[in-house]
């Protein structure tokens, strides 16, 4: 499944070069990623989270893999299915669990439950529930970078099925017209709610979408974390440079259901099962850093960790009040 073509405006993505620090900490991350989404699906389970849930368990390599490609004050908006993005921005597991049961000391005090939530501070803006809809708005922030004379860059992730909203192709239009530093990410993992994107989509290559637009695009391997951090590389250069938007296709996977209430009979278990053994994102960077020296023990530690953090995150969330009535009329209207 190993995958780095760009169409021919711009060639092929360099080969991704191991290092094993950068790769340690992006197992590390991963992994929270992962224990993470596990715990939030057994909470669920137990009714201490309510309404929507989408979880990320498969998909990491992807958010991990863009994130170590930017800098700070690089900006990051994605959809329904948010938790890994949020904790790959830097966000604390505390207040991410806190959040998707309703508590006040969650991210949007409990208010926004698991699709909902924003950090100003790690430069997250959502999390947002409409499908496609943060696709233009990913486009405002890029305006507003290319208006203040910056050189930021903002990354708007969507699905596959997102992919033929109407409003994403106006964007597309709209960030090649205006030259806007934006890197549209299509996570394509394969099934838009329960349809195969085989059976929703015309195009056989979604990184070609913007090409009407002269957008560059490149498909990815999104369950190899080295090469997604390349390809965020090459399109995060190609945007600071004021060459307009890019498009990266990462052809991904999720474990689970579409959401929580999806039992995905959609797929068969070898599908799923031939994904985790043979092209998961998290042991084949382990079997990498196997390669390179990394003991037995190292790994240990780090899953000792992980699981502290997660168990922390949900004792605390459990534990924090939920939000006081007043609540419903705060953050309602802003004022001019």
């Amino acid at each position: 499944m190993a995958l780095a073509t760009e169409t021919r405006k711009r060639g092929k993505a360099k080969e991704p070069a191991i290092d094993r620090e950068t790769l340690f900490k992006a197992y590390k991350t991963m992994l929270l990623i992962r224990r993470f989404e596990e715990k939030a699906g057994q909470l669920y389970g137990m009714g201490l989270i309510g309404g929507f849930c989408h979880l990320y368990i498969g998909q990491e390599a992807v958010v991990v893999g863009m994130q170590m490609a930017l800098a700070d004050g690089d900006q990051v908006i994605t959809s329904y299915r948010d938790h890994g993005h949020m904790l790959a921005t830097g966000m604390e597991a505390r207040g991410v669990m806190a959040e998707l049961t309703g508590r006040s000391g969650g991210y949007s005090r409990g208010k926004g439950g698991s699709m909902h939530m924003f950090s100003r501070e790690k430069n997250f803006f959502g999390g947002h529930g409409i499908v496609g809809a943060q696709v233009s708005l990913g486009n405002g922030l890029a305006f507003a970078n290319k208006y203040r004379g910056n050189d930021r860059v903002s990354l708007t992730y969507f699905g596959e099925g997102a992919s033929n909203q109407g409003q994403v192709f106006e964007s597309f239009n709209l960030a090649a017209l205006m030259k806007l530093p934006t890197i549209f990410i299509i996570e394509n993992n394969k099934y838009g709610m329960g349809t195969s994107v085989e059976r929703a989509s015309a195009s056989r290559d979604l990184s070609q979408n913007g090409a009407p637009w002269g957008i560059p695009g490149m498909q990815v391997d999104g369950m190899d974390v080295l090469a997604v951090k390349a390809a965020g590389e090459q399109a995060v250069a190609h945007c600071r440079a004021g060459n307009g938007p890019y498009l990266l296709e990462m052809k991904t996977y999720r474990y689970r259901g579409h959401s929580m209430s999806d039992p995905a009979k959609y797929r068969t278990r070898e599908e799923v099962q031939l994904m985790r053994t043979q092209h998961d994102c998290i042991e084949s960077a382990r079997h990498k850093l196997e390669g390179l020296g990394v003991e037995e023990k190292a790994f240990k530690a780090v899953d000792d960790e992980i699981k502290a953090i997660v168990q922390d995150a949900a004792d605390f969330a459990q534990s924090s009040p939920e939000p006081d009535p007043a609540e419903l009329y705060t953050d309602v209207l802003l004022e001019g």
